[in-house]
């Protein structure tokens, strides 16, 4: 019985938390095992491996003469950095072109699993992407078989797939807010816009971000003088000292010449001019060219029709015949086109400023994996593909990677900031101008030293 109350707890307790249950016990153990006059004894020292499972051989010298309380810190760096290896516990950490059945073929868990963790992704997706600098921590029964599951995307975000019957799983995001930390980017152009932005600092998201919020305004390839300059704040997401790896654009300034072109992110996530002017293209509330009715609405409790179970409904259904064209309700780039078990053939759309879409059950694709589409173009035909109870399209939108009903929602509508909002956004346009402003003066200031320094 104590045998299997034991694999039950090292199933059930997460690693992490065994392990501080362990450093705890440990303690314990050693004021009641390890009584000062037994201390120095080289049968008391035996305590200490027995416990751990770890070797005494990169232990200090003289260990036994150690005082209790420089014993278990000791004790305790080692359970940090050099952990025992769990069986029941596997590690493995995502390569390029890797895919969940190949990663369950290496561990011996057959297609009906992967279908069943799968099966629980439906409504997350997470799973369909899985990208180099993600992890997998796999928690193996006694038999070698799986328990539970989690996946690393960020550390901001992870998402924990749990068995809850012989046949099923649920999944469980674990998420971490984290902080965001601001920093001013600045530059001259000199070549290419894309080029300079590089040699700033600004990754490729950051770029493509700036080349749609001015793409009415200005041709980036052509309009773009040498020496105009270029002003940056940029927020990067941190949990702890750990990016992880979100960026996002709060503020811009371009000066070309005689033209200055200005960017502020509101308080409402949407980007205005410094005149207060919109730069969001309208968005439509609905990706078909007609109203119909919603035969499902957006619901994070619903009871799933064919499973019975609680399963999110990150969406909203409208039933419809197969191959009614399916259209974008935005500008933005195709980024995955997949064929799902259960999700059936499906398509993502990353809008600006935050705002992405996805539809499911299509029939038919009529756009490619990193093409750019505009407001209005058919991006597809709605169908019954995957795990579908009839025709219908399933339809997401996510804010900030988050989602949200898309009946309901606020979306970029075009218009200036509300009235109510102007004076503050004004006071905010000032203040972070005079940043930027004084970030390019130390930026130069700099340059002229270092080329002092040089000649």
């Amino acid at each position: 019985m104590l045998n299997s109350l034991f694999l039950d707890f090292r199933r059930r307790v997460p690693l992490g938390h065994q392990r501080l249950m362990l450093a705890c016990l440990l303690s314990i153990s050693l004021l009641l095992l390890w009584p000062s006059s037994q201390r120095q004894t080289q049968s008391g020292m035996g305590v200490l491996p027995l416990l751990l499972g770890i070797g005494l051989q990169h232990a200090p010298q003289q260990l036994e003469q150690l005082p209790l309380s420089q014993l278990t810190a000791w004790v305790g760096d080692k359970l940090r950095t050099e952990p025992v290896e769990d069986p029941f516990i596997k590690v493995y950490n995502i390569a390029s072109g890797d895919s969940l059945s190949r990663i369950f073929s290496r561990y011996n868990l057959g297609y009906q699993t992967v279908q069943q963790v799968m099966a629980a992704d439906e409504s997350l997706l997470a799973l369909d992407v899985l990208r180099p600098g993600n992890r997998l921590t796999l928690q193996l029964d006694e038999e070698g078989q799986l328990q539970s599951m989690e996946l690393y995307i960020h550390a901001g975000k992870k998402v924990l797939y749990e068995r809850v019957a012989a046949d099923e799983f649920a999944y469980q995001e674990l998420l971490d807010e984290g902080v965001w930390q601001k920093d001013i980017l600045v530059g001259d152009v000199f070549g290419s816009f894309y080029a300079s932005a590089q040699r700033a600092g600004l990754n490729d998201a950051d770029i493509y971000n700036i080349n749609q919020l001015f793409k009415d305004r200005i041709n980036f390839a052509r309009d773009i003088q040498a020496g105009a300059q270029f002003q940056v704040l940029r927020s990067e997401n941190y949990v702890g000292e750990e990016s992880t790896g979100q960026s996002r654009i709060e503020a811009i300034r371009i000066l070309n010449r005689r033209q200055t072109l200005t960017a502020f992110m509101h308080n409402d996530g949407q980007y205005y001019d410094a005149n207060g002017d919109s730069l969001e293209r309208a968005f439509s509330r609905l990706p078909l060219n007609n109203n119909v009715r919603v035969s499902s609405h957006f619901n994070p409790r619903r009871l799933h029709p064919i499973t019975k179970r609680v399963s999110p409904h990150n969406g909203t259904d409208f039933p419809l015949p197969i191959g009614t064209p399916v259209i974008a309700p935005a500008d933005g780039v195709v980024t995955r086109i997949e064929n799902h078990p259960f999700a059936g053939k499906y398509i993502e759309i990353q809008h600006f400023g935050g705002y992405k879409t996805r539809y499911l059950h299509l029939s038919r694709f009529n756009v490619q994996r990193g093409q750019r589409v505009t407001r209005g173009q058919r991006i597809a035909l709605s169908g019954n593909t995957g795990r579908s109870t009839g025709p219908h399209l399933h339809y997401e939108l996510h804010v900030n990677n988050r989602p949200v009903n898309p009946m309901t929602a606020h979306i970029p509508l075009a218009r200036p900031v509300p009235a109510e909002s102007k004076a503050a956004f004004a006071t905010r346009v000032k203040q972070l101008t005079a940043q930027m402003e004084q970030q390019t003066l130390l930026a130069k200031q700099q340059s002229a030293a270092e080329e002092v320094v040089a000649d």
